[in-house]
């Protein structure tokens, strides 16, 4: 048997859309939403099965990595968040770069020797790596109208995978996965699926629209803090409304805060897009973070540690503006 584990956000999907586009497997499809990283514990396997993962921290499934490989198991990893420690072993095979450039479905791109680089460059925009979609888009000869749409499209996939559960969002990933992975090109896909298309355009603008009344709980020089309200769409526009925070402001970093089911704090963090590291290293100092350089997140802060919270975030990247 085959899986494919894959992130809910943009990355994750059109990452995987590469791959099976290049090569038809029947599989099992396993992800949920975008913070869902823990994906591998979904999984039981046995001797001979294959596994491909996209999207997901290495370091964070690293032990269920190694309980697969021992079951005999065979693992293909892609993906640019924190690793930690990769074993070497003969039925593992790893894509992996932290680059604050990069992420997956640029290195399935790369894999791949640039065959559906459409897809790719909708997942860098939506991962917020304008600069590097614009940098492959610029080698395809698309109009600006053209290279338009796939930023939007990228940004609406993305803003889809968040939620505190895949009741929260339009389309639960693997649906939009199975929907778009019929089109070698995401032009074919808007054109057939416009119902769709329109359906994520119009809720990404309302909630945005609605996340754009919302004052900071704390701002200075180096910081913004924004907490927004315990209802569903505030929970689906939380890491884009980090990313565009952070292109209105790039020189200053951003968290943004929604209520999860626990009774805490979901939070997104984004670092100044002028100097894009530390979020990884920031979050992860909390017990339920992780993420990459530029964009990184916490999955529970109790809410009696908002104040710490703030305190650290201040700190952490006032010293940087130093």
């Amino acid at each position: 048997m085959h899986y494919d584990i894959f992130n809910g956000d943009a990355d994750g999907i059109c990452a995987l859309i590469q791959l099976r586009l290049d090569q038809t497997i029947e599989s099992t499809l396993v992800t949920g939403i975008k913070r869902d990283i823990q994906l591998l514990d979904k999984v039981s396997v046995n001797s001979g099965d294959s596994l491909t993962v996209l999207d997901i921290s290495f370091e964070k499934n690293s032990r269920r990595v190694a309980e697969f490989l021992h079951a005999g198991a065979s693992i293909f990893y892609v993906d640019h968040h924190q690793a930690g420690d990769i074993p070497n072993h003969p039925n593992l095979k790893t894509l992996i770069d932290t680059d604050n450039a990069i992420c997956t479905s640029l290195l399935v791109n790369q894999h791949l020797n640039g065959k559906f680089p459409l897809w790719a460059v909708t997942a860098a925009f939506g991962d917020n790596l304008n600069y590097s979609a614009e940098n492959l888009a610029s080698t395809l000869s698309l109009s600006a109208e053209k290279l338009e749409t796939l930023k939007n499209l990228g940004i609406y996939i993305n803003y889809n995978g968040y939620g505190s559960s895949v009741g929260d969002l339009h389309f639960a990933p693997d649906v939009l996965y199975q929907e778009m992975v019929r089109y070698a090109s995401p032009f074919d896909f808007i054109s057939d699926n416009h119902a769709a298309f329109e359906k994520l355009e119009n809720g990404y603008q309302q909630d945005m629209a609605n996340a754009g009344n919302i004052n900071p709980e704390y701002q200075n020089d180096a910081v913004a803090v924004f907490i927004l309200p315990d209802i569903a769409w505030a929970r689906r526009v939380s890491g884009v409304f980090g990313n565009h925070l952070a292109n209105l402001n790039p020189t200053k970093a951003h968290a943004v805060l929604s209520y999860n089911k626990d009774g805490g704090y979901l939070i997104s963090v984004r670092a100044p897009l002028s100097n894009k590291v530390g979020a990884d290293e920031f979050c992860s100092g909390f017990a339920t973070g992780g993420g990459r350089k530029s964009a990184a997140g916490i999955n529970h802060l109790p809410k009696d540690q908002l104040g710490v919270f703030i305190d650290q975030f201040d700190k952490f990247y006032s010293a940087r503006m130093s």
